[in-house]
């Protein structure tokens, strides 16, 4: 599944070229989208397919992030929802082929996070039998979207209220051309290319359209909507904005396309950190002796924390995916929200591990070329895409604290009969810690000085937030322990377990405090903590190399001067 991809793009075609304009590597990045897309067996089969997909993004969004950024527009926004609604008779090759790249318009100038109020309409014009789509206001254009002539001739799949004699039924998507071969915009669609951002390097656009006439079959139907060429409109979904999220459904695809993105972006930053640091020569303090980076504590201790989170992130994501690609039925919200609470984490966790990184690797760090940078700057990108962190945490949590959500039992073996390195207790107090915010956000709820609406909420929503991040970190540190658990070598189960051990210690010793004001941990244990994350760091710290190439950064993950191979330390324990 990965190693196709780590070979494509590490190699020289995906490599970072110097000294180009924002619209050369705009343009760059489309023609690599069709170096991947001849890559890809069955486009169609790609985009149904949650693991392939992901495992795309993970090694994509290293190489380039516009390229990574286009992909997921294309093969999952736009092929994906077109093969999610009724698409018998409907001809895909073009897409598949990619003599036309597909873009998806959602959000608008006035709607982002509160997209279920978009303003943009497509009317039924019973005289012709087609649609026409309009932009009825300022605040409707649609905003961001890769709609510019770069890149070829482009389709885009709008999401529009349809309108049928004066009714509005819920908003869907149209199938709708952009632009001709030539990549010259058709009459009535007008765009306006959107200052430069900061994140990857794209055609970020205002798209309006004035009266545009569209066929009968440009609307993308299924059980949530359907209208025949009579005009008459039926659905199993009463609520529009069901109806609304059903047509945006493949959003929740993205967001583990925005997570396993981040996660192959951390992955780079700290296997090129740590093999930076066991390179770079440097003073080993008072004497005459070099040595190389990674012997100082000070910089060795934050990449290897950045090694176990990396780790955790990595399974959070498996753990996503593969409950997302198996969930069936009332499975599919649990599976949804989990969707959301690992993209937040991820992403966030990328930002702060690549952060780490750039800096440990000084000055090398800032070179775009190195790639932590320019990843780090592109990284801002996932944490909105998709559904803003903030906003799809805060869905979480109210649903969490509603009803769906069972707290794990709390240990009620005394904290002094317990210990700091013991595995099981330090996934204990991770379970504490999801606890204690969690109980302190109902409380506030239902205090009765809460006051009513969004000030009740205001008042929870903090606890509330601290609650969801640390029910994914728990998750994390649960499926790290597990494959230490299933490593069959002794040394690859030592290891993982160390990785998990010094991912709970860090979350452990931030909230020590609190942690010890509800009865978890003794004072003793407190001030024991810093020595027990000492020890850790000890035992990690000779095979950070190891731990690193694991990843597999660079295709083949060829193994660094002097170090086994992955499959010779872990065995089949790791992913990559």
């Amino acid at each position: 599944m990965h190693g196709p991809w780590g070979r494509l793009f590490s190699s020289e075609t995906f490599s970072f070229r110097e000294g180009l304009t924002h619209r050369e590597r705009t343009e760059l990045s489309y023609e690599r989208l069709r170096l991947v897309n001849a890559a890809v067996p069955d486009p169609c089969a790609l985009a149904v397919d949650p693991v392939a997909l992901t495992a795309l993004h993970e090694h994509a969004g290293v190489a380039d992030a516009g390229t990574a950024t286009i992909l997921s527009i294309h093969f999952n926004l736009f092929l994906g929802s077109l093969l999610d609604h009724d698409h018998a008779g409907r001809d895909l090759a073009p897409y598949t082929r990619m003599d036309r790249i597909g873009t998806f318009l959602c959000t608008e100038r006035g709607h982002g996070n509160d997209a279920a109020q978009l303003e943009t309409t497509a009317v039924l014009d019973r005289t012709s039998g087609g649609f026409v789509l309009h932009t009825p206001t300022p605040d409707a254009c649609k905003f961001m979207p890769n709609t510019s002539s770069i890149g070829g001739a482009k389709d885009a799949l709008v999401a529009a209220r349809l309108v049928v004699d004066g009714e509005d039924h819920g908003i869907f998507l149209f199938l709708t051309p952009l632009s001709d071969e030539g990549g010259r915009h058709l009459p009535g669609v007008h765009v306006s290319r959107l200052p430069q951002t900061a994140s990857s390097p794209l055609d970020h656009c205002e798209t309006r359209f004035d009266h545009v006439r569209l066929p009968f079959t440009a609307l993308l139907q299924g059980e949530h909507g359907r209208l025949t060429p009579q005009g008459e409109f039926s659905s199993t979904l009463r609520s529009l904005r069901a109806r609304f999220l059903r047509s945006i459904g493949r959003v929740t695809m993205g967001k583990l396309c925005m997570s396993a993105y981040s996660v192959g972006t951390m992955r780079h930053a700290v296997t090129v950190a740590t093999r930076h640091a066991h390179s770079r020569v440097t003073s080993a303090g008072t004497s005459r002796q070099r040595v190389p980076l990674f012997h100082h504590r000070s910089h060795h201790a934050p990449l290897l924390d950045a090694l176990s989170t990396t780790y955790a992130a990595t399974l959070l994501q498996r753990l996503a995916v593969r409950r997302w690609a198996e969930a069936s039925g009332a499975e599919r919200a649990d599976a949804e929200r989990l969707t959301a609470i690992a993209k937040g984490w991820i992403t966030w966790a990328a930002r702060e591990v690549m952060t780490e990184c750039r800096e440990r690797c000084g000055a090398h760090g800032l070179l775009l070329s190195t790639g932590i940078a320019y990843q780090l700057a592109a990284n801002e990108g996932t944490i909105t895409a998709e559904g803003d962190n903030v906003v799809i945490w805060v869905k979480a949590a109210a649903e969490m604290l509603s009803s769906g959500f069972t707290p794990h039992t709390v240990d009620e073996l005394p904290p002094e009969s317990r210990t700091l390195h013991h595995p099981l207790h330090l996934q204990n107090l991770l379970a504490d810690l999801e606890r204690i915010p969690r109980e302190r956000a109902r409380a506030r709820l239902r205090s009765p000085n809460a006051g009513r609406g969004l000030d009740r909420w205001n008042g929870a929503v903090e606890s509330a937030l601290e609650f969801v991040g640390a029910h994914a970190h728990r998750l994390a540190g649960q499926e790290l322990l597990s494959v230490a658990r299933q490593a069959r070598s002794p040394q690859a189960r030592q290891l993982l377990t160390d990785l998990h051990r010094l991912f709970a210690l860090r979350q452990v010793a931030a909230h020590s405090g609190e942690l010890m004001a509800d009865g978890r941990l003794t004072a003793e244990q407190v001030r024991r903590l810093p020595d027990a994350r000492e020890a850790v760091v000890v035992a990690l710290r000779p095979h950070a190399l190891v731990l690193a190439d694991a990843f597999a950064a660079f295709g083949e993950g060829e193994p660094a001067q002097g170090q086994p191979r992955l499959r010779e330390v872990a065995g089949e324990a790791v992913p990559t």
